[in-house]
């Protein structure tokens, strides 16, 4: 007796057989390949910090920072080379991304980060405020971030924070701008003062 066509058809089109050892070797291969990337990205991280060693400690608080005139709560994005949004700036802990309380008073800027270093910009070393849309690493609509320019170690720095309101952003850049301005008219003058009497 002669078998179905069927059966035949299913006989000659047989189950393929899963190639487990290929399938293994390609996740292995993968998995190689990322931590690699990854190990490639840690040591240009800790290249470019060794790189910014110079960079001085970052001032504390000082114990009466003054009334605040605003505070923020929010993140902060990272710091990078004033004007050069790319050039991050990783050295005393400025790369770390954090969450992030902003209070200005007249004395400067102070930014307290759970779970990362705190820092505090004098008002002398303020040199402004922006709006911008990216900084290294984070790009985000127009004028989404804050950008608060300042001096370190002789080195001009562009930090970036984004409120949880960002409809406060511009009030910032208000005020930070008049405080640095502020700031640098008086020590213009005061030193003016003291070239004057030598």
């Amino acid at each position: 007796m002669t078998p179905p066509l069927s059966t035949l058809a299913a006989a000659q089109h047989s189950a393929p057989v899963t190639d487990w050892a290929g399938r293994i070797a390609w996740v292995v291969g993968l998995l190689v390949f990322v931590v690699f990337v990854y190990w490639l990205m840690r040591q240009g991280w800790k290249w470019r910090g060794t790189l910014q060693g110079d960079l001085p400690e970052l001032p504390s608080t000082p114990d009466d920072p003054g009334t605040p005139l605003l505070t923020l709560s929010g993140r902060y994005h990272g710091s990078t080379t004033a004007g050069q949004w790319l050039d991050r700036i990783v050295a005393r802990g400025l790369g770390t991304r954090s969450r992030a309380e902003l209070t200005l008073t007249g004395q400067g800027l102070d930014v307290v980060r759970p779970g990362a270093a705190d820092f505090f910009v004098p008002a002398a070393a303020l040199r402004g405020a922006r709006l911008d849309k990216g900084i290294a690493g984070k790009v985000l609509t127009e004028g989404g971030l804050l950008i608060v320019t300042w001096e370190h170690g002789g080195r001009q720095l562009d930090s970036g924070f984004r409120s949880d309101r960002a409809d406060e952003h511009p009030a910032w850049v208000e005020a930070v701008n008049r405080l640095s301005t502020t700031d640098h008219t008086t020590s213009t003058t005061e030193h003016t003062e003291t070239e004057g009497a030598r």
